[in-house]
């Protein structure tokens, strides 16, 4: 921020180009103009206009002065995303339950109907085991989270706190060679990286738009958290009493959080000094004042606009998955099923990063939608040949125990999950908004070969300081 100008001075042309001759740079010149205008606009405002409520009024300048404040802003601002976060997967967890369940009767009245019919075994396995039980699994983990996440955020937007998060978070993403809008496109991408990619329509520059599309895949969405939440309290948080088991699966999740967060950061700095160079376009906002949010109009609308929007493109995009899934869990090569022999040419280099094949083959075949990774490598896992529910399973991390894990291995599928390529329905998004495949090739690739690096740099190092 500039000096400010001279509040006395005559003329304020005199002011303006006193600054322009003492400034050192033109981001200087610009803020104290702008920071000159709204003071001067602020001042005619205190004299023309009365307020009916001044309480109110001094109310919003208060808080505000806590929640945009250098010393509380940003506390303030975790602590909300990670109460977001609780209520989400806390509240999300039985109606995933209750609507897998409801999926599973209906398959068990189609599985019936098939076999009254005197149906081939294959077209059942194909049309229920995967076709079925893929788009069901997509349905059941997806829904819920967003039906609670999406209005969550809408309620807060409506509220006023959005943009003082975009306050906060612009001097870091100007830093980074982006715009403070991106804060908001990130939020939305903790809910579905696909509706973020609609939700940078709100950035005007071609390339700080760019640059928050190809950057949004690093924070979890909804499909990634089953993955994130797992893993963490069987592995990261197994060995803390158990009282404090939650509390420290939470840290976790949120330590894979803050890490991505700074991923955003970095990649989007070195592309605005390579690919996308230019200069960060000024985000100036006046922030708006805190308003009671229509609670009801808020739900229905970010639930017809947002929730069932992505659902309805996952569902579309994830459903053949299922159906390959079966298909190569079921075809048989030399005694050995395809799946089998997948994971076993992608073994080598997934040892290499801390992984093994099965993992790999889980999120190539999981590209369509996160949500089905983990179902696809329990399956694999267990030679099932279709789909199984890790909530239905006791015992995995004894399965995951079985075939070699230890907590290395778990760290670096959360990694992985956090970092690799973004699903097929975020993808498509992507092409829809940018109509480049260049550009949507890429939103792939780079994510990909951060997430092959830092798992392979991780790997080597533990295995090197022996700590497994």
């Amino acid at each position: 921020m500039g000096a400010p100008l001279a509040t006395n001075s005559p003329d304020p042309l005199d002011a303006l180009l006193g600054l322009a001759r003492n400034a050192a740079d033109g981001d200087a010149i610009r803020d104290g103009i702008v920071s000159d205008i709204y003071r001067t606009t602020h001042d005619i405002c205190k004299e023309a206009v009365r307020y009916e409520d001044k309480r109110k009024l001094a109310a919003t300048y208060s808080l505000d002065k806590i929640v945009t404040s250098k010393i509380w802003g940003f506390p303030i601002m975790l602590a909300i995303l990670g109460i977001v976060f609780w209520i989400t997967i806390a509240g999300a967890n039985y109606p995933s339950s209750w609507i897998a369940s409801l999926f599973g009767i209906v398959e068990g009245y189609l599985t019936a109907g098939f076999q009254a019919l005197n149906a081939p075994e294959w077209l059942h396995g194909v049309l229920v085991l995967g076709f079925f039980r893929g788009t069901s699994w997509v349905v059941s983990v997806m829904l819920p989270p967003m039906a609670i996440f999406f209005p969550i955020f809408a309620l807060l937007e409506n509220f006023g706190y959005l943009p003082r998060v975009a306050f906060n978070m612009d001097r870091l993403f100007k830093k980074s060679g982006g715009h403070g809008k991106q804060a908001l496109t990130m939020s939305m991408g903790f809910g579905c990286n696909a509706a973020a990619i609609l939700s940078t329509r709100i950035i005007e520059s071609p390339r700080e738009r760019m640059l928050a599309i190809l950057t949004n895949n690093f924070v979890p969405c909804n499909g990634r958290w089953p993955t994130l939440i797992l893993l963490s309290s069987l592995f990261m948080a197994a060995g803390v009493a158990s009282g404090l088991q939650t509390f420290a699966t939470a840290l976790v999740v949120m330590g894979m959080v803050l890490f991505g967060i700074v991923v955003t950061l970095t990649v989007s700095w070195v592309l605005s000094k390579t690919a996308l160079r230019g200069v960060p376009t000024h985000y100036t906002l006046e922030l708006p004042p805190y308003r009671r949010p229509q609670i009801w109009k808020t739900i229905l609308l970010s639930s017809r606009d947002k929730s069932l929007n992505v659902l309805t493109r996952a569902v579309i995009v994830a459903a053949p998955a299922g159906i390959i899934t079966w298909i190569l869990g079921n075809i048989y090569v030399g005694g050995d099923s395809v799946l089998n022999h997948m994971a076993a040419f992608f073994d080598p280099f997934a040892h290499a990063i801390g992984l093994d094949g099965f993992i790999l083959m889980a999120f190539i075949l999981g590209l369509p939608a996160n949500e089905i990774v983990l179902p696809i490598l329990l399956m694999g896992y267990l030679s099932s040949g279709a789909m199984v529910d890790a909530d239905g399973l006791d015992n995995i991390k004894g399965i995951f125990l079985q075939h070699g894990w230890t907590w290395l291995t778990a760290l670096n599928m959360m990694l992985f999950s956090l970092l690799h390529y973004p699903c097929g329905t975020t993808l498509f998004n992507i092409y829809k908004e940018t109509k480049s495949a260049k550009w949507t090739v890429l939103s792939a690739v780079i994510p990909l070969s951060i997430a092959i690096a830092v798992t392979f740099v991780v790997a080597q190092t533990v295995r090197a300081l022996g700590w497994v």
